[in-house]
């Protein structure tokens, strides 16, 4: 189901007491807040929820404004989700939730009790940075392939029969998922081919975009990781067995400082290397098997799949 979750907080910034209705919006929406809270800003019970909530109401949102006038981000949705569910023969009930966030992730994956929900959050697609929201500045033509790359996630935790690690996770919490618990019980094998899946399926259900936007890099930093590519490879491999929730901040996140980014050989990663790492493992499977097999398979059959190729 699609959920437009932006009237509500226009409706919310229009009020007399914005704090107040933000509070009565989230209780109203906590299925999805929640746990968008949980997974990407900070616990929505902590003495800074308020401050966060504030900050966010009295935040210009004229960019915002603007790029809705311009763009149909409903049609834009609808398009992105038929051709996923093409794409990925989805057979999952799911929600995919536009809403306007708290500056924290541009997009994000959720499952609660069970049902997956893929967000987008509109303020980081104006085509203009804000210190004011944090949004990011992206062109809202992005909102296509970053849609599809939750959808992607939100397939492989949920999907029946899956055969994932992350699926088998999200089914022994309850049907939760959780970007911090997981990561500690998620190899940095299955962390790296689910991001690397998701940016394989962005690709085919968006083409033409600069290859470095498919990862959320800048040109340097693509190139920066392509010139690393061999490096980063080698030095990971006794860590793909490994789960940690630094592994996957020191790959995966934004922001992590250089020295926790510092592998044995003395360079720095680049931020999110390994979501480039991530698609060059699974892009001999995804052109065998197939997104939607592969979406469903363990880590481990998609890379006997690269395996194989190489040894042929």
């Amino acid at each position: 189901m699609l959920i437009d979750l932006v009237p509500d907080f226009f409706a919310v910034l229009d009020s007399s007491d914005p704090i107040a209705a933000y509070n009565r919006y989230f209780d109203a929406n906590r299925r999805v807040l929640e746990p968008y809270w949980h997974n990407y800003v900070l616990d929505p019970e902590s003495e800074h929820f308020s401050e966060v909530v504030k900050n966010t109401v009295q935040a210009s949102r004229h960019d915002l404004l603007g790029m809705l006038e311009r763009t149909d981000v409903l049609s834009l949705a609808r398009d992105t989700i038929a051709a996923c569910a093409e794409l990925l023969e989805i057979d999952v009930d799911m929600d995919i939730v536009l809403m306007v966030g708290v500056g924290a992730a541009n997009a994000g994956e959720l499952v609660a009790d069970g049902k997956g929900i893929a967000v987008i959050c509109l303020e980081h697609f104006t085509a203009a940075a804000s210190m004011e929201t944090h949004g990011l500045g992206l062109d809202p033509e992005l909102i296509r392939p970053w849609l599809a790359h939750e959808i992607a996630h939100v397939v492989r935790y949920t999907a029946p029969h899956g055969r994932s690690e992350l699926h088998r996770l999200v089914q022994a919490a309850g049907g939760y998922y959780s970007y911090w618990d997981t990561a500690r019980r998620a190899s940095l094998r299955e962390l790296l081919v689910n991001e690397g899946l998701a940016v394989e399926t962005a690709r085919a259900v968006s083409p033409g975009h600069a290859e470095w936007e498919y990862f959320g890099y800048d040109r340097r930093q693509y190139a920066r990781v392509r010139d690393l590519e061999s490096t980063i490879v080698r030095d990971l491999a006794d860590d793909l067995d490994r789960a940690a929730l630094g592994l996957r901040l020191r790959f995966l996140a934004d922001g992590m400082p250089a020295d926790a980014r510092t592998m044995p050989g003395g360079y720095v990663l680049p931020e999110r290397s390994g979501y480039f790492i991530g698609s060059r493992m699974v892009e001999h499977a995804v052109s065998t098997r197939g997104l939607a097999w592969c979406l469903r398979a363990d880590a481990s059959e998609i890379l006997a799949e690269g395996e194989a190729a190489a040894s042929a």
